[in-house]
């Protein structure tokens, strides 16, 4: 039979106040009233996983206040005021909280807001600190190519990453790039299902991992002027298929809980629906974004391609477009990209179809016009997914001798010209290469961006590489100084008459540290708990600050020898006894209790001077 939970009888969102310089939380009438506690309950505070819980108790040690009723015969009006500094220490930094009342009890919790924001960036910190590369997960992948070069720039910030998962709604493009891309892993997960269904599926996304950054690039094909002439739609969002994947893509971020979101699309997006809903969404869920709009021209693409560029950041990180690296300005000309074509290649050919096309356009008053391009053109048009069609409009290469004959670009130019790595379209048809290199943008744009990003992290985080021998000792004094910090951010001392209940972290030089959730330990004397073991979850109350606290176990200890190690030894006892003479059968049977389970295991402490509380 499935067990049935208690049912809710309140829930609210409460702002963290101030009084006297501390934070303060006020709580009156059915913020009180609907668990149950009215003026003159007693009730107790646990904490515990994060979570400060004021439960009803006949025998506790606090007592609801109230004040008097607006009306003569009413019920005084119950109030509960919370104002510890020490106590409210898990919410330090939040604005607001959730309040949560089951019969009997109320949970003050942080709002999922904080509690993400704290997870996400603690799991960065941590990352960073120990040399694990930060994990990376795509939405719209296509072939990789913003991929790849996001990934590029964060490593010559010096950041590493991993690409943890990898969406797109076509799965023989996860293959080819998993096959081609280097930044796939064994560990990468591949998930080649339209975006909107991936959201949608639960069991699914509950199994996307927690990653550290997420880059997306929505299709564009709702938004772009072209796009919309040919649908003739009023706004982007009515594009049947694409026009509504900033909903999904909102899901999907909220499961992977990234410290940074980095997205691209065309310039017309930043003035959508969708762009508003983004900005807006990200802002409640803890990130600060950022946008600009970047020319491929200024980082030496042919392509004079802009594009608008989003990274959202969280709360407390430092970004800005304004330091983004250009690189020196290079001359190159067409010719520069070409392939070994020959003159006489059947590459070449006339287009009459194309050139008749043009004239009937003109003719027509018509604007689409043929855009050839010789080997000293310093700019070329965009070159779309569609290029393998051979449309009139788009970039044909003129013959160097005859003026009658014309050419597409091969993949390799079209890579060359998007500055894409040409091994990203290794072993595909043209027609695919074109497609892929269509939805690229500039790479060295991405690069830049990713360097950005990367240099974001490190400024954030702070210097963790020592770069002396001075350097390595300073770092090894503050390891050693700061040991307790590195498994919670922040230290309290314990309150008299507060229950607090979590696992012990640290156990070391006189310290006891207990986690009780949100990065807060609360720092115990070694010598007032005994046998106490490292991962061990404990209830902790001291009456007061002179005398020592109630301890209660809460998970016991794994023996030190699993019963059959013990058996084992037991009978390998029993075999030597049986060699020995009947002159030393004193042997025959190990000590009692050698191996007793249900004896605590001693723990041997050394001695310290009692902490002061």
């Amino acid at each position: 039979m499935a067990s049935q939970q208690t049912p809710l009888s309140g829930y609210f969102i409460k702002n963290i106040g101030q009084n006297r310089g501390r934070p303060r939380i006020w709580l009156q009438a059915q913020e009180v009233s609907s668990a149950g506690l009215q003026a003159g309950d007693k009730y107790e505070v646990h904490v515990k996983g994060g979570t400060i819980i004021l439960r009803a108790n006949p025998d506790g040690s606090r007592v609801v206040s109230h004040k008097p009723a607006k009306n003569a015969g009413d019920q005084p009006i119950p109030i509960i005021d919370i104002n510890s500094e020490a106590l409210l220490a898990l919410f330090e930094g939040m604005s607001a909280i959730r309040l949560v009342q089951m019969k009997g009890e109320i949970y003050l919790m942080p709002v999922a807001t904080e509690i993400r924001k704290k997870e996400r960036v603690a799991r960065l910190r941590t990352k960073m600190k120990l040399g694990i590369p930060l994990s990376v997960g795509s939405l719209s992948h296509g072939g990789g190519f913003a991929s790849h070069a996001l990934h590029s720039g964060m490593h010559e910030a010096g950041v590493n990453t991993e690409l943890a998962f990898a969406n797109d709604i076509r799965p023989e493009l996860l293959q080819h790039a998993s096959n081609n891309n280097e930044i796939w892993t064994a560990k990468t997960i591949p998930l080649g299902a339209p975006l909107q269904e991936l959201a949608m599926d639960q069991s699914a996304v509950n199994r996307i991992p927690r990653t550290d950054i997420v880059e997306m690039g929505l299709p564009c094909s709702g938004a772009s002027v072209a796009g919309r002439a040919r649908r003739g739609t009023a706004m982007p969002e009515e594009h049947p298929d694409v026009g509504h994947l900033v909903v999904s893509a909102l899901i999907i971020l909220a499961r992977a809980n990234p410290a940074i979101i980095w997205f691209e699309n065309v310039v017309p997006y930043a003035s959508s629906a969708s762009a508003a809903i983004l900005r807006n969404q990200l802002r409640d869920m803890g990130y600060v974004t950022h946008e600009t709009v970047v020319d491929g021209s200024d980082y030496n693409a042919m392509e004079g391609r802009k594009r608008w560029f989003m990274v959202a950041v969280t709360e407390g990180m430092h970004f800005d477009w304004s330091m983004i690296q250009k690189p020196e300005k290079k001359d190159v000309i067409l010719s520069d990209l070409y392939d070994d074509i020959p003159q006489d290649s059947p590459l070449w050919s006339e287009m009459k179809g194309l050139k008749l096309k043009q004239e009937r356009d003109i003719a027509a008053g018509k604007s689409f016009l043929m855009q050839i391009y010789d080997g000293d053109a310093t700019k070329i048009g965009t070159i779309t997914k569609g290029y393998a069609k051979v449309r009139s409009t788009d970039p044909k290469i003129a013959h160097p001798t005859n003026p009658d004959l014309l050419r597409q670009l091969t993949p390799a130019e079209h890579s060359r010209v998007k500055q894409q790595p040409i091994h990203l379209i290794a072993n595909v048809s043209a027609t695919l290469a074109h497609e892929m290199l269509g939805q690229s943008g500039t790479r060295e744009v991405v690069v830049a961006t990713g360097r950005l990003i990367g240099e974001t992290v490190l400024e954030f985080i702070g210097d963790v590489k020592p770069h002396s021998r001075q350097d390595l000792i300073d770092a090894i004094e503050l390891e050693l100084a700061s040991s307790i910090s590195s498994v919670v951010d922040e230290i309290k001392a314990p309150m008299a008459n507060v229950v607090y209940e979590g696992p012990i972290l640290v156990n070391e030089l006189g310290a006891t540290v207990q986690s009780i959730g949100n990065g807060v330990g609360i720092l115990h004397s070694t010598s007032a708990l005994e046998h106490v073991r490292l991962g061990e979850v404990m209830r902790v109350c001291y009456p007061n600050k002179r005398d020592q606290p109630q301890i209660q176990h809460m998970s016991e200890a794994a023996p030190a020898i699993t019963q059959s190690l013990a058996a084992e030894l037991q009978q390998q006892a029993q075999s030597l006894s049986a060699e020995r003479s009947p002159h030393t059968q004193q042997f025959s049977t190990p000590p009692q209790n050698s191996f007793d389970f249900d004896s605590p295991e001693p723990t041997s402490q050394r001695p310290f001077p009692r902490m002061g509380m």
